[in-house]
């Protein structure tokens, strides 16, 4: 076997095939990204200026007024939440996460809430959830949301709404953001999974989101403690101020970049804000940024079809079992595939879940989030000839043993 770092360390490597989750270190990135993160790590930059150049790349490419590089769409999420707490109020910013006789509630969905949510209420903030279970349905089921659920909870406490986009959300974000737009009160969209299509890296701005928060280490195969905050640029520069380290000597001296920091709208500079722990090294940002333009640069599509293949050579070993049946779907449209293989328990003399623990044990990690519907879940994001024809070995051993 080929020793690599990891081994080095004494930790083995295992075969990615659930998608972009973090606790198997999300995408792989591709070599022109880790060489421009090698080649960042041997200079010294002033933080606030690559933000700004970064702001300059990601407003061009998301079509927002502003975008700044975050360490995950989860730090994004927190602050984009600081930001619609302060706004450019530097006192505020000094005081959080105490919000103490300061409004500071988000209003979200109750569908839509999830662990994730954890990362709002870390910047200080009370979540208000809105809509109603219903009970004579099954228990992920709810009724359906409606703009005016969602009025009903706006009061002077109230600085969001937060959306999580996918496809089963509602109501609609296009109302969502119109009812926001009426009542003054900026929405979030946490889209951190929605990429690709290329085309979701602006379309949540497009349609007139006050701020977005998308992950730089799944779809867009950046770093993975990455991600970017984009929409409007006085909460933008909100949220940079309360990450960047600002303890400067003297403010009349201090000259942030224009571009990304209105200094005239300041009366002081925060000290090591909310964001602090969040903070993202150069050569994450750089990493980021390339791997962001080529994305766009090359769009999907090329990509979606030479997975899809792989997927397929995956399936040929196994499409004739009885009680083993194959499909490629996505998680949305334009997403990348995956290969759900649905089993017969009855027919194979196995479940999904028995296949699923046979694979780990063989160091491949496959999707488990549809076990329960009998299916094993083959995702695409980092196959390649070799893994796909590893998956595709272990996978027809263990379907097809007796």
């Amino acid at each position: 076997m080929t020793m690599n770092i990891y081994n080095r360390f004494g930790v083995r490597t295992v075969v990615n095939v659930t998608g972009t989750v973090t606790r198997l270190g999300g995408a792989h990135m591709e070599k022109e990204t880790l060489d421009a993160i090698w080649e960042a790590g041997q200079y010294s930059v002033c933080l606030e200026e690559l933000q700004a150049a970064a702001n300059q790349v990601i407003s061009r490419l998301t079509h927002a007024e502003a975008g700044i590089v975050t360490a995950g769409a989860s730090a994004a999420l927190t602050l984009a939440t600081a930001a619609c707490i302060c706004d450019l109020d530097v006192a505020k910013m000094n005081r959080l996460p105490d919000t103490s006789k300061m409004p500071n509630e988000v209003i979200k969905p109750w569908h839509q809430i999830s662990g994730f949510d954890h990362a709002i209420r870390a910047a200080g903030a009370e979540l208000i959830g809105v809509g109603i279970p219903n009970s004579t349905t099954p228990p992920h089921e709810v009724h359906i949301i409606r703009p005016r659920d969602i009025e009903t909870a706006i009061s002077e406490q109230t600085v969001a709404i937060a959306y999580a986009a996918r496809a089963e959300s509602h109501p609609p974000l296009e109302e969502v953001i119109a009812l926001g737009r009426r009542y003054g009160i900026p929405v979030i969209v946490d889209a951190a999974a929605q990429i690709p299509p290329v085309e979701n890296l602006h379309r949540f701005i497009d349609l007139g989101a006050d701020l977005v928060c998308i992950s730089g280490g799944k779809g867009i195969r950046g770093p993975q403690n990455t991600g970017i905050l984009c929409g409007r640029s006085d909460l933008v520069a909100s949220a940079a101020l309360q990450m960047l380290d600002m303890a400067v000597g003297s403010f009349d001296a201090w000259q942030p970049p224009a571009s990304l920091i209105p200094k005239t709208k300041l009366k002081g500079v925060p000290e090591h804000g909310i964001g602090r722990p969040m903070k993202v090294s150069k050569e994450a940002i750089i990493g980021l940024l390339v791997a962001l333009e080529r994305l766009a640069a090359d769009g999907f599509a090329d990509r979606a079809a030479f997975l899809r293949t792989l997927l397929i050579g995956v399936g040929d070993r196994i499409q004739d079992v009885p009680g083993v049946r194959l499909q490629i779907t996505e998680d949305y449209p334009g997403a990348y595939p995956m290969l759900e293989i649905t089993i017969d328990e009855q027919k194979l003399g196995k479940s999904a879940t028995d296949v699923s623990k046979q694979l780990k044990l063989q160091g491949i990690y496959p999707r488990d989030r549809y076990l329960h519907r009998g299916i094993v879940a083959i995702h695409s994001l980092n196959l390649d000839t070799e893994t796909a024809n590893l998956v595709s070995k272990h996978l027809a051993a263990i379907i097809r043993e007796d």
